[in-house]
Order: C-alpha cells, then structure tokens, then sequence
C-alpha cells in the first residue's frame, strides 16, 4: 500500500466514478440511539459544507460520485440533501441504490431475515442499545458484543453477522453485501472495474475494495487498498482524498 499522496493524475486516467463510504470516511464514526420501548432516538449525522462542496467540485470535473453505506435510505438521503441531484445513494450493505428519484433493489432478503428478526428482538442485554430502522439489513447497536446474538445468528447458514466495534449487521451472505450492490451499480452506469474508485474503513468495505480499479483504506487495521490514509488526523478522509485528486488535476 502507498500513501494517498503517491497518488498522480495517471492513476485517474480510467477512473470515472467515485465511490464513498460514510461512517468514518464523510463524517465521523459512532452512533447514537436509544430505544425505549416502541420509541427509537436516532441522531443523523451532519455533513460539513466543505465535504459538500468538495462533492459538487468532483461531480464538476465529471466523476459520477457514488455514497456506498450501511446506513439505511431515508437518513442518507437526509444527510446528502444538498447534493442529492449529483450522487446515487447505495444503502444496507449493497441492498438497493437510489439514483435521481427511483430505487433498484440488488437485494431481496425478506425469506432470510423474517423469522429470525423476532429472536433477536427478544435478546435482554445491558449491552443492547437498539434495533436501527433499516428495510434490508438488520442493525444492533451495542456498547459491546453480546454472545447471545452471535449465537442466534450461528445457526442460520445463510446468514452473516459483522461487528464494527459499535453495532451488528446481519445480512445474507454472498447476497447482500456493498461488493454485490456495486456490481449492479456497474450496470446501471455502464462502467468496469477499471473506472471505479472507493473508499472504505470497515469490515463491511472488505469485498467492495476488492471489486474496484483503485482502492483506498482509510482504515489499514480493517481493511487494505492500493493506497492508504491515516485514520487520525484533523481531516477525514474523504477530505484528504479529495483534496489529493483535484490537486494532481489541476
């Protein structure tokens, strides 16, 4: 892996769609949720205007600009409000994409997570913060991993659980993953691996930064790249990321 500043305008001579995950990349990690009872307290993360205007300086210099997230629709869509004419939003792990006011579902997870979610909400743990609102996936937040979960989720073959030192996802395996929603991506632009750039810090980024041209960890402790940026600093690093591509553009 190079550092993000050994990359030069040739490494962008294919490239044509940027992809960018959110949580610790966009905005900073962490969540907070509470649940009480039937009623969920969820805070929606903030971009910065300078990340905004970062998205609009690349959608300008014609790179299609994709958010890749585990978050869920309508809370992306609440976040990217100011831009949401110049992205496609790519939600719950690959599940679905919106792109300019319509939904392709990559994903139909209904018959694997029906029976299994009523488990899972009847886990008592001082540990368990919440269930966030999600149509796809489904995500637990924790203060820490809780055994009883990972036990439930054991015993269906089809189904994955990844703990991001915050929260479960659980999912369908090989299905539904950001790999497999950005394959369909693909299709709906046009593109091939070759054009494609990401970024992503997590365990849930792992196959997506394997299914692109050049990939870039913001995190190496999670997940590798082509390149790499410091997960400390003043700057997150989409910000970072930025910055290096429109300086070897100019």
């Amino acid at each position: 892996m190079k550092p993000i500043e050994e990359l030069k305008k040739e490494h962008l001579k294919d490239i044509k769609m940027i992809v960018l995950d959110v949580d610790g990349v966009l905005v900073p990690r962490g969540t907070k949720i509470k649940q009480v009872g039937h009623i969920t307290t969820l805070e929606t993360k903030v971009i910065a205007q300078k990340q905004i205007e970062q998205i609009r300086t690349l959608n300008k210099k014609g790179f299609i600009v994709n958010i890749n997230s585990g978050r869920g629709l309508y809370m992306l869509q609440e976040m990217f409000r100011e831009v949401l004419s110049l992205v496609s939003l790519t939600y719950e792990n690959g599940s679905a994409t919106w792109y300019r006011g319509r939904i392709y579902q990559h994903v139909n997870s209904f018959k694997y997570l029906k029976d299994i979610f009523p488990k899972l909400k009847r886990v008592k743990s001082e540990n368990l913060k919440g269930f966030e609102p999600k149509e796809f996936i489904i995500t637990i937040h924790c203060k820490k991993r809780v055994k009883e979960i990972e036990n439930i989720v054991k015993k269906e073959k089809n189904l994955y659980a990844i703990w991001n030192d915050e929260a479960y996802d659980i999912g369908v395996k090989k299905n539904q993953t950001k790999a497999v929603g950005l394959k369909q991506l693909m299709k709906i632009f046009k593109l091939k691996k070759k054009n494609i750039m990401a970024i992503g810090d997590n365990y849930n980024d792992y196959q997506l930064l394997r299914e692109v041209g050049i990939a870039i960890t913001a995190d190496q402790g999670r997940v590798r790249g082509h390149f790499y940026i410091p997960l400390k600093g003043a700057l997150l690093s989409a910000d970072k990321l930025t910055r290096q591509i429109l300086s070897v553009l100019r």
